[in-house]
């Protein structure tokens, strides 16, 4: 399909810089079937849900995988993305001209790494250098990894460190929040569970790869960056058990949604998996575990915009977007969020 189909205007003045406190009062669209929508907020969820269905969060943890350095006199900015060692980290450079194989790069703070090979996805390995662990490193020199269309507009500071990490970030991996998780809270969680409703944790990396932007002018020419994740067997035995009594399946966000898929056959049963994911999800693409997705906003022609697309149809996605717009619902990682169940 053509990347454009996905295009659509978004005023700056509807993207968000900051969240919604207390979280769990930020607004949520609830798009339920072929037409419905309805202006709700999120702590309103546990009544648009039945008793039953089961919520699926992602616990993985942001680490501060920003950081800036120098080669030389040259200034080197660097995210990392994806580890690929105990000490190596695969990562984006601006300024990448200016560094070869095999150059030094100073972060401060003590903090250095050896540039490597260039890798398939355009990046760089850089090894670590000294005996501490990357992730003790990481936090003396690093900062929150906000995505850019945040930073270009502000810098990131010590309150990131808290509002870009969901209440249920426990496994140390991802270079971006899994952000539709970012609106609950203690007190919304005792009302989803008074509600009947279920959970379950997994756990996906999410990578930089999910700020990058499409170049391709055709979807069957963009290649999806790699992420890893894991469903144990007593998650996938609980998420099977929980589909079977007819409850639905939830994605809480893409990333959650995008590892269910992952693991599930074309029977609809998911099984344990371990493994990268580098799925692909667009508009004719038939769902297999997931009945439906609590996300925010995201990005015109964005590979998100097309997961979305592929769920309730682009059309319908489209006339989503534009009421959101137009009634001011806030945009991208710290904004707003919405409900999408494909049918009532």
């Amino acid at each position: 399909m053509r990347v454009d189909l996905f295009d659509f205007d978004l005023p700056p003045e509807n993207i968000a810089l900051r969240p919604a406190s207390p979280r769990d009062s930020a607004r949520l669209l609830a798009a339920a079937g072929p037409s419905g929508i309805e202006d709700r907020a999120v702590r309103d969820l546990p009544s648009l849900l039945r008793a039953g269905d089961m919520l699926v969060f992602n616990d993985t943890r942001v680490i501060p995988a920003q950081l800036e350095g120098r080669r030389g006199e040259a200034r080197i900015g660097a995210t990392l993305h994806k580890r690929t060692g105990l000490r190596q980290w695969q990562a984006f450079l601006r300024n990448a001209k200016r560094v070869r194989e095999g150059d030094r790069i100073e972060f401060g703070a003590g903090v250095t790494a050896i540039a490597g090979a260039r890798d398939e996805d355009g990046g760089v390995t850089l090894e670590f250098e000294g005996e501490e662990p990357v992730e003790i490193l990481l936090e003396r020199a690093g900062t929150m990894p906000l995505p850019p269309y945040i930073a270009s507009k502000r810098p990131t500071d010590e309150q990131d460190r808290s509002d870009y990490q969901t209440m249920f970030a426990r496994e140390d991996g991802a270079v971006a929040a899994p952000t539709a998780a970012l609106h609950f809270t203690p007190e919304l969680m005792d009302a989803i569970a008074a509600a009947g409703v279920l959970t379950q944790t997994l756990t996906l990396h999410v990578g930089a790869g999910t700020f990058l932007p499409v170049k391709a002018q055709d979807t069957d020419d963009h290649r999806m960056h790699a992420e890893w994740g894991r469903i144990d067997a007593a998650a996938a035995d609980r998420l099977n058990a929980a589909r079977a009594a007819g409850g639905r399946l939830i994605a809480v966000g893409t990333t959650s949604l995008r590892l269910l898929e992952s693991a599930a056959g074309e029977d609809g049963v998911i099984r344990p998996f371990a493994d990268e994911t580098r799925i692909f999800i667009t508009p004719g693409y038939r769902f297999r575990a997931v009945d439906g997705l609590m996300t925010n906003f995201h990005l015109p022609k964005s590979t998100l915009f097309m997961l979305v697309s592929a769920l309730m149809g682009r059309e319908r996605m489209q006339a989503i977007y534009a009421h959101a717009i137009a009634q001011g619902y806030r945009f991208y990682s710290y904004g707003d969020s919405s409900l999408l169940l494909p049918e009532k």
